[in-house]
């Protein structure tokens, strides 16, 4: 099983952080493509954050309310291969 690193998204031109507003998947949840992981909340709208590996949450980094840069790691997904 390989190890992938979930990251907060940018989703917005000028987006620098965003704040998970809640998990969706919880640890252990098998979780396909597409499936939302998360609730991203920017200074504009909140947003659904999909997926886009599948796979099974195994570790969540940052924790409901955390605020956190672009890029930065918030879980980790392993593979199913």
């Amino acid at each position: 099983m390989a190890r992938i690193a979930i990251e907060m998204p940018k989703l917005g031109y000028d987006m620098e952080s965003g704040r998970i507003g809640s998990w969706v998947k919880q640890v252990g949840d098998r979780v396909a493509r597409g499936d939302v992981l998360a609730e991203i909340e920017t200074e504009k709208s909140t947003v659904d954050m999909e997926s886009t590996a599948a796979g099974t949450l195994v570790e969540i980094v940052a924790q409901a309310g955390a605020e956190l840069p672009v890029g930065e790691v918030i879980g980790y997904l392993d593979d199913e291969a």
